[in-house]
C-alpha cells in the first residue's frame, strides 16, 4: 500500500489546480436557494466523484415551517445527494460520512460574486471561499488522492443545500444517513488557528406573534390595544431568558409591527434565536417560551423549532478528534480543540447517534461577510490531513458493531 506521505505529496502537487477549482466554484452562485447555481455546483462534484466509481442517491427535501424568517417557498424543497464509494456495501471497515453543504449566504445578484487572490498570494477573498466551498474541495481532493493511490476506505459524501437556513429541508436525509455510518466528518471551516470544534452549542428558532386591536391613534386611542407595546413587554421578558454563566443566549431580530404612526397597531411579530449548551437548557427555554402564550387581546402566540440539539464532547468524539490530531502532528500541523457556540449539520448528525468532528475544512475567516477569506495553503494542508485521517480511521477505528444497532 502506498505510504501516507506519498498521498500527501500527490495533494501538495495539485495546489495550483485546487486554487483554480476554488475560483471556479466560488463563481457559481449558490446562495438564497438559487437553483441554477446549486444544480451547477452539484454537477461539478458529481462528475468528479463518479470518475472515482462513486454511485449516488437522492433524498427528497422537506418543506421548511412557513413561520421561519424568510418563510417558505413555492419551489420544491432542495434535495440532498449522497455519493458512495464503489463497493461501499461490500467493503469491510468503518463507514465514514463526509458531510458538506453547497449553499452560501450571498445573493446571486449581489456585488460579491468572484474570488480575488490578494497581492501576497497567500489569501483569497470571495463568497463561500471558506464556508464552505474550500471545505468541499478539501474532501474532493483527499478522495481523489486516495483513489489514485489505490487506497480504499469506506466513505459516503453528502451534499445538502440548506445548511445556512437551518437544515430543515435536509434534516431527515442527514438523520437517515447518520444511522448508516459509524463516523461523521463535516467540512465546516476550521476555528481560528486551525482548531477543531469538538463540542458545539445547540440552536433553536422561534417567532413571537402578538395580536392587539386597531384604533385611530387620535380620536379613539383608548379603544385600541397596541400590539407593539405588548410585544415590547414580551421581549423584555425574553431578554431575561439569557444566562451567560450557563452559556444560554437568546437574541431577537428582526421585528415588524404597525402600518402608520396614527394607527394603533393590531399586530406585531418578532423572530429570535436561542443558543444552549445541553438538552436540559433547551427544554427549559422551550417551556419559558410556551409560558408566554396567552389568549384574548392582547394575545401572544409562540412558534418554535429547536431542531439543532447541542453537540457535546463524548468519549467517541474525543477519540475521533485525537486520531485527527495525531495525524496532524505527524504532518507537521497543529490541531487544537475548542468549544464553539456556532451550529452546523454536525449537530444533527451527532444527535442521530453519529460521533462527528465538524471543522475539518479550510482555515480562514470573515464568514458571512464581504470580507470572507481563505488561507490558500490550507487547501492542500487540510486535504492532506483529511486523507491521512480517513486512512487512520479505516485502520484503527474498528466497526464497533453495526451503525443501525447504536
Amino acid at each position: 500500500m502506498p505510504s501516507t506521505d506519498s498521498i500527501v505529496d500527490r495533494i501538495g502537487a495539485r495546489r495550483a489546480e485546487m486554487v483554480e477549482d476554488l475560483r471556479r466554484c466560488v463563481a457559481i452562485p449558490t446562495g438564497h436557494d438559487h437553483r441554477p447555481g446549486l444544480d451547477e455546483q452539484r454537477d461539478f462534484f458529481a462528475r468528479r466523484l463518479s470518475a472515482l466509481g462513486a454511485t449516488s442517491t437522492d433524498h427528497a427535501g422537506q418543506k421548511r415551517p412557513t413561520w421561519l424568517l424568510g418563510g417558505g417557498s413555492d419551489l420544491a424543497p432542495p434535495h440532498t445527494v449522497v455519493h458512495r464509494c464503489a463497493g461501499f456495501d461490500e467493503m469491510e471497515g468503518p463507514r465514514v460520512l463526509i458531510a458538506g453543504h453547497l449553499d452560501t449566504v450571498f445573493p446571486p445578484d449581489g456585488p460579491f460574486r468572484e474570488m480575488e487572490i490578494q497581492p501576497d498570494g497567500a489569501i483569497a477573498i470571495g463568497p463561500g471561499v471558506v464556508d464552505m466551498k474550500g471545505g468541499l474541495l478539501v474532501a474532493l481532493y483527499a478522495l481523489e488522492a486516495l483513489h489514485e493511490a489505490g487506497v480504499r476506505v469506506r466513505w459516503s459524501f453528502s451534499f445538502n443545500s440548506d445548511e445556512e437556513t437551518g437544515t430543515y429541508c435536509s434534516e431527515e436525509a442527514l438523520i437517515a444517513e447518520a444511522k448508516r455510518h459509524d463516523v461523521g466528518i463535516a467540512l465546516e471551516p476550521a476555528l481560528p488557528g486551525g482548531a477543531l470544534a469538538i463540542a458545539r452549542k445547540g440552536s433553536g428558532q422561534f417567532k413571537v406573534e402578538v395580536t392587539g386591536k386597531s384604533a385611530h391613534a387620535g380620536r379613539e386611542f383608548e379603544k385600541g390595544v397596541n400590539a407593539v407595546y405588548a410585544m415590547a413587554r414580551t421581549l423584555t421578558a425574553i431578554e431575561g431568558f439569557s444566562d451567560l454563566e450557563r452559556g444560554v443566549t437568546v437574541n431577537i431580530g428582526p421585528i415588524k409591527g404597525g402600518t402608520a404612526t396614527n394607527v394603533v397597531p393590531d399586530f406585531c411579530e418578532a423572530w429570535g434565536n436561542a443558543r444552549f449548551p445541553d438538552q436540559e437548557a433547551a427544554e427549559s427555554l422551550e417551556q419559558k417560551l410556551i409560558a408566554l402564550e396567552r389568549q384574548g387581546i392582547p394575545g401572544v402566540k409562540v412558534h418554535r423549532s429547536f431542531n439543532r440539539p447541542a453537540k457535546p464532547e463524548t468519549p467517541e468524539v474525543r477519540r475521533l478528534a485525537m486520531l485527527a490530531r495525531e495525524e496532524a502532528e505527524r504532518l507537521g500541523q497543529t490541531l487544537p480543540f475548542e468549544f464553539t457556540g456556532g451550529v452546523c449539520d454536525g449537530n444533527v448528525l451527532q444527535a442521530a447517534g453519529l460521533p462527528t468532528i465538524d471543522t475539518m475544512g479550510v482555515r480562514g475567516g470573515g464568514l458571512h461577510t464581504h470580507d470572507e477569506w481563505v488561507e490558500l495553503d490550507s487547501l492542500t494542508e487540510r486535504a492532506a490531513l483529511l486523507a491521512a485521517t480517513l486512512i487512520r480511521i479505516h485502520d484503527d477505528w474498528g466497526t464497533g458493531g453495526s451503525a443501525e444497532s447504536r
